[in-house]
């Protein structure tokens, strides 16, 4: 599908991050639907900083009297040295391999993984600023979690692969008349990934995906830096039944945005003759109704859209639990500080990491069992004090495909 790409200016961006079985969190049915169950997972795996640094630092000294391009390249390049030192600080290789725990404990047939960094690096370009072509690898998030997953006998395939943004930045320390602290380019590749559990009894039989209309661009020193999001979205066999499972990652700077970008993705991305389930790290928190300075809908809005005029039902909510309660009960998801090394229980402030279902005709998929992972009791690395993300995840057993 081919669209025509709407950019929306900004002052800055947010890229919003020990287990048992699955728990019973709602009544038995009385009679359980033909079809199989399906086990599906959201999982934020938390790129490994905040990205909006380097951008703020350098619209802050765009906005200093006298500034010019060298003194905002100059702020650009030191944030950006500072945010990289971070995410070697929140070692992925520590973490995949708590993630990877953590998906083994709970054998989701298929998981939407959202901000599955991609970190390389290359030779300092700075008549290149802002052109993504470092090459050198530094992280690559997606590999090690399947090969964490493949060591413990339970492998993952990538049923689907989505690159998103792709932005580039000069990073070190000093002035650019003499740059110190490794000068170099830093590139960071956003990927929005679907995983299948290779032992489960699913098939893939189509996949498709797209960029959203309406993104984020923020222009810094005259380059414009293109935040995209999109959707993608799997067609499976699940025995006699076919359904569509989509990933998405809405945009978390402009509620605005993400509520373009849910409404094009119900309009798009369900399928019309099949039941379809979505997962997201949706960035809209259904408790909270406020609304940014930069927008016009609440923090709630997409939300409201989805499980509005979108026929989607909150199948955590759905599952028995209260879903728009402050507190563990409510299933919040999110809230833990950029390094990720918070003390138990750590700040879970925000329900935004869902998951959603709807038949072909717009009746509802139910649940009977589901669970928050990477939250609760003690999931750090007793080593590092590092928690598996920023995020945690939701697993539900969907049924009535």
């Amino acid at each position: 599908m081919t669209t025509t790409r709407r950019r929306v200016m900004a002052i800055g961006c947010s890229i919003g991050l020990l287990l048992g079985p699955l728990a019973v969190t709602g009544p038995a049915q009385a009679q359980d639907p033909p079809a199989k169950p399906v086990t599906v997972m959201t999982r934020n795996i938390y790129l490994g900083a905040d990205i909006n640094r380097p951008v703020e630092a350098a619209l802050r000294a765009a906005a200093q009297p006298g500034a010019n391009q060298l003194t905002i390249v100059t702020a650009l390049a030191n944030a950006t040295q500072v945010t990289r030192a971070i995410v070697d600080r929140t070692d992925f290789g520590v973490r995949g391999r708590l993630l990877a725990d953590e998906i083994v404990n709970a054998r989701p047939d298929l998981i939407g993984l959202q901000e599955v960094a991609l970190w390389r690096h290359g030779p300092l370009q700075l008549n290149q600023v802002g052109v993504p072509n470092a090459g050198t690898v530094d992280y690559d998030f997606l590999q090690i979690l399947l090969d964490e997953l493949a060591e413990r006998g339970t492998p993952y395939v990538a049923a689907s692969i989505a690159n998103r943004a792709d932005v580039e930045s000069p990073s070190f320390t000093g002035s650019i008349a003499g740059p110190g602290g490794n000068p170099r380019d830093i590139r960071l590749t956003m990927r929005d990934v679907v995983l299948m559990r290779a032992s489960s009894s699913l098939t893939t039989l189509d996949e498709g995906q797209d960029i959203y209309d309406v993104n984020l661009q923020v222009g810094v020193a005259g380059v414009d830096f293109n935040f995209d999001r999109g959707y993608q979205w799997v067609d499976v066999r699940a025995g006699a039944q076919r359904f569509r499972f989509v990933n998405t990652h809405l945009e978390a700077f402009s509620s605005d945005i993400a509520l373009a970008q849910a409404n094009e993705l119900v309009t798009e991305a369900t399928s019309p003759n099949r039941s379809t389930v979505f997962v997201c790290d949706c960035n809209s928190d259904p408790a909270n109704s406020s609304i940014k300075p930069i927008d016009h809908v609440p923090h709630k809005a997409p939300y409201e859209l989805i499980t509005g005029a979108g026929g989607y039902t909150d199948l955590w909510k759905d599952s028995g639990r209260p879903a728009d309660l402050p507190g563990f009960d409510a299933g919040d998801t999110s809230g833990l500080n950029e390094t990720v090394d918070e003390a138990v229980p750590g700040s879970w402030t925000h329900r935004i990491d869902m998951v959603f279902g709807r038949t072909a005709d717009g009746e509802a998929l139910t649940t009977d069992r589901g669970q928050v992972t990477g939250r609760d009791g003690d999931p750090r690395d007793p080593t590092t004090g590092l928690w598996p993300s920023d995020h945690a995840g939701v697993v539900m057993r969907v049924r009535g495909l």
